[in-house]
């Protein structure tokens, strides 16, 4: 058994809230205050969706976006400007392979996603001047987590009634270390997926008419699944 040598003063835990992106400057302040600097900016706050855009209220939009992608600008602008002052750190930030193709009830949680995938692939061309400051994104599939349990609906006072199982996903501990791999060696976008996923992904790459006529073909039988109030295990995204 390891005993770890960090002290209490090694370790800072403060609240955040996303959403509240006022709040944000302090917070990056606070740690700056606590430790001096910021090595590694991690965004990984977020919620998915289980519901047709046909059926969704627009705000359950509106606040997929206030969380996933403003959010996490916001907190990424101000640690950002102490990178820039130091030269060098790291902004890593979990995306999802549903940030590089589309998928059935969760239109709100892609595009949130492509919106990062954008945001950060066009920062990264206006750091060039900065090469020791790395901008890595993480796109996991399905991995055990609660992102189910807690996903978006129709409206935002509704919850998820049947979260289905979570046997079949990649686990926890393997996707971060997987995770921490590809920051250790400063990949830019590393997948995170177990097949089928995996290949979905390469499928939607360099195969973009066949990811087309796939997707149709599961998003079909997906959303009979989820209006008869069952959860496929094999299609749920991260």
């Amino acid at each position: 058994l390891e005993i770890s040598s960090l002290s209490d003063n090694d370790i800072l835990v403060l609240r955040l809230d996303l959403t509240d992106r006022s709040s944000h400057e302090a917070a990056t302040n606070s740690v700056l205050k606590h430790f001096g600097k910021i090595d590694v900016l991690v965004n990984n706050g977020g919620r998915s969706q289980r519901s047709l855009f046909v059926d969704t209220n627009l705000d359950v939009y509106n606040a997929i976006i206030e969380l996933n992608y403003l959010g996490t600008i916001s907190l990424t602008k101000y640690v950002l400007n102490h990178m820039i002052q130091r030269k060098k750190g790291k902004i890593v930030t979990v995306s999802s392979v549903m940030g590089i193709m589309g998928a059935p009830l969760a239109t709100g949680y892609c595009a949130s996603k492509h919106a990062l995938q954008g945001f950060f692939n066009s920062l990264r061309t206006e750091l060039t001047d900065y090469p020791e400051i790395s901008i890595i994104q993480i796109c996991p599939g399905p991995v055990q987590s609660q992102i189910i349990q807690n996903v978006f609906t129709e409206n935002l006072a509704k919850s998820i009634e049947n979260s289905g199982d979570q046997s079949h996903k990649m686990p926890t501990d393997r996707c971060a270390r997987l995770t921490l791999v590809s920051v250790a060696n400063d990949v830019k976008e590393a997948w995170i997926s177990d097949h089928p996923y995996l290949a979905v992904c390469y499928l939607w790459q360099y195969a973009p008419t066949w990811a087309w006529w796939l997707m149709n073909r599961m998003g079909k039988r997906r959303i009979q699944n989820f209006k008869s109030g069952i959860v496929s295990v094999h299609s749920a995204p991260l």
